[in-house]
């Protein structure tokens, strides 16, 4: 995959995830790759730090026994060189509840061949929290 640009890369990556079509997706993982969505465990087990195709993968699949992927929106994609921002709106519905979570990410990405090494995802985890728990947490 040596030659690919990270913004057709990242482009790639996000149409694959889109459409669920995670064969697609995993192709587009470095087999080193260094993934973290920070996250309460506790709340998100998929969330925190995997390190490898395997393990993300892994991650993945757990979060889809807990929820429907219902979208992933970017709203843009700024590549710099080797590396992307992106801003997203995601949906997702909570099998348990059939509660619909809908939020805003940050992700931060590094591309290296062609493929996905480095990812990052940042988000209102308190939000997050409330919208999975259907209540407001005291604090």
């Amino acid at each position: 995959m040596s030659g690919v640009g990270t913004r057709e890369t990242v482009q790639a990556l996000y149409d694959a995830y889109g459409r669920r079509d995670f064969n697609s997706f995993a192709a587009l993982l470095h087999d080193d790759i260094d993934w973290i969505i920070y996250g309460p465990i506790a709340v998100f087990p998929f969330a925190g730090l995997r390190r490898g195709r395997p393990a993300v993968l892994q991650a993945l699949a757990g979060m889809a026994l807990s929820y429907s992927l219902e979208s992933y929106v970017p709203d843009f994609v700024i590549v710099d060189g080797d590396r992307a921002a992106i801003m997203a709106d995601v949906s997702l519905t909570q099998y348990a509840t059939r509660r619909t979570l809908r939020f805003r990410v940050a992700n931060f990405l590094r591309v290296q061949d062609g493929r996905l090494i480095e990812f990052r995802e940042f988000a209102d985890s308190f939000d997050q929290v409330e919208q999975a728990l259907g209540r407001v947490v005291a604090l």
